[in-house]
């Protein structure tokens, strides 16, 4: 019967003229020859309910690293702010980021992903409040907190959701879905924040928090938790809300709970399955350097003050802000579209070298205003610059969480994400703060050595990261971690 299925099928893409379709049991669905795409038929509205619900996160978190930018000069002005007290609100985002990143993969863990969603979506609003309402620079700076400790659990669980849920064939698009979501608040934040008072900026920020109280809801909880706990009626309850009533997901809940019984058999066979083991210690470091070299190449310097940065270059704040916003968003869109034809690496790899020459650019500009050398042509360099390098940082801003996602198993992921979390943000936040410092020491300077480690960087990648695409959680796992160790 199903090989008349198969048959059917095909004659009937054949006689409309897709000689490059064919049926694919395996997809359960249309695949595409050669290498292209695969049309998967079992996209449901559960699972587009619930990538809905992750993209209002990260939404929110683009928003959150987002504000400060066009926002300084009408904060400082209102609120009396020093350039040091403004420094402080504009880095107080990676504190409340660190610890937020310390519990982000615990928390999780003990929750589940849909509770962790409830319990941010308070820290989320309320800090959006305490910024639309003060009148004290203590209640901006203890809202800001409260936004960074909602980013620095949801830069963990967002990515980490998409990739429990959906299937290999669609796992790495809409995880990258998730990164242009970031970027689109942020472009909201730039566009936006540059007509409207920052107050009622901070107001219109809560709009993804409010929509995703209402999507919660209607979507399930991940199927590979509900495994580890031992809720296994749940797991297939949630799978068959996933990929719709008619699936056979028999299989794929089967391979689900041999994979988590296994690593409770090594525990159970007196093998402590710890973060620290030596099977994890590559895939560890290099997800952690990973996290910590994009950081210290200046990615919150740029965020935090790309506005700044474009009024020191010669450069009109809302012109740049609003081109920014338009390169992000069409950039991360395009990265979404190429990523499972190219592959992690080769996107990575490409977006390392773009920060690092676009890093040394900027710092070329700045060394060249120093001396008034070039007045005219240095702000369009500075410009080039400033776009290069954050459409640069959209190609690949969401794999470093994928990598956490896929490289390591249920039972350590928690830590493995908490561990880079926490170093990522520890060095973010370094930067964040000592970014205008720095400026006033060497303009140059700074940007010069914010290309060095991106640089720094490439050469991680290109020797430390494996490829993923196109294999499940579970093969990923097994080849990088052998049970064998």
């Amino acid at each position: 019967m199903e090989q008349q299925r198969k048959e059917a099928t095909e004659r009937l893409l054949s006689s409309q003229g897709h000689d490059n379709l064919f049926y694919s049991e395996e997809n359960d669905g249309v695949g595409v020859g050669d290498g292209g795409l695969v049309a998967v038929s079992n996209f449901t509205s559960i699972l587009g309910l619930s990538i809905l619900t992750a993209a209002c996160i990260t939404f929110g978190f683009g928003c959150a690293i987002g504000y400060s930018s066009p926002t300084q000069s009408s904060i400082m002005e209102d609120l009396g702010l020093s350039v040091a007290e403004f420094s402080l609100f504009g880095s107080i985002l990676s504190i409340g980021s660190l610890i937020g990143a310390a519990i982000s993969g615990k928390i999780t863990d003990l929750f589940g992903r849909k509770l962790t969603m409830w319990i941010l979506n308070l820290f989320y609003i309320g800090g959006w409040l305490a910024i639309a309402f003060t009148k004290a620079p203590w209640l901006l700076n203890l809202g800001r907190i409260s936004l960074g400790f909602t980013n620095g659990i949801s830069g963990y669980l967002a990515p980490i959701y998409i990739a429990e849920i959906t299937t290999k064939h669609v796992r790495v698009r809409f995880t990258t879905i998730l990164q242009v979501m970031v970027g689109s608040g942020a472009s909201f934040m730039y566009v936006v924040g540059s007509l409207v008072h920052w107050r009622t900026l901070a107001l219109l920020a809560t709009i993804p928090g409010l929509l995703q109280l209402l999507l919660i809801f209607f979507i399930p909880e991940s199927p590979r938790w509900l495994a580890n706990v031992g809720r296994e009626k749940e797991l297939e309850a949630a799978l068959l809300c996933l990929r719709g009533d008619k699936a056979d997901i028999s299989d794929e809940a089967t391979e689900i709970k041999n994979h988590v019984e296994s690593l409770k058999s090594f525990s159970r066979g007196g093998i402590v399955v710890d973060i620290f083991q030596k099977k994890y210690v590559r895939p560890l470091l290099t997800v952690v350097g990973m996290m910590v070299l994009t950081n210290l190449g200046g990615i919150n310097a740029f965020v935090y003050y790309s506005g700044a940065i474009f009024v020191s270059a010669g450069i009109s704040s809302m012109v740049g802000l609003i081109t920014l916003a338009a390169t992000q968003t069409v950039v991360g869109i395009l990265s979404s579209t190429i990523i499972d034809k190219l592959g992690r690496r080769p996107l990575l790899l490409v977006s390392s070298a773009g920060l690092c020459f676009s890093s040394f650019l900027t710092g070329v500009t700045f060394f060249l205003k120093d001396f008034n050398w070039w007045d005219q042509g240095s702000p369009i360099l500075a410009f080039i610059g400033l776009l290069m390098y954050m459409g640069s940082y959209a190609l690949s801003a969401g794999l470093p969480g994928l990598l956490v996602s896929e490289l390591f198993p249920i039972n350590v992921k928690g830590s493995a994400g908490s561990i880079c979390n926490f170093m990522g943000n520890s060095t973010g936040r370094v930067v964040g703060y000592y970014f205008n410092f720095l400026t006033e020491w060497s303009s140059a300077g700074i940007f010069f050595t914010f290309s060095a480690f991106c640089c720094a960087n490439f050469i991680l990648i290109a020797t430390m990261v494996p490829e993923t695409k196109g294999r499940t959680l579970e093969e990923i796992q097994a080849s990088i971690t052998p049970s064998s160790d």
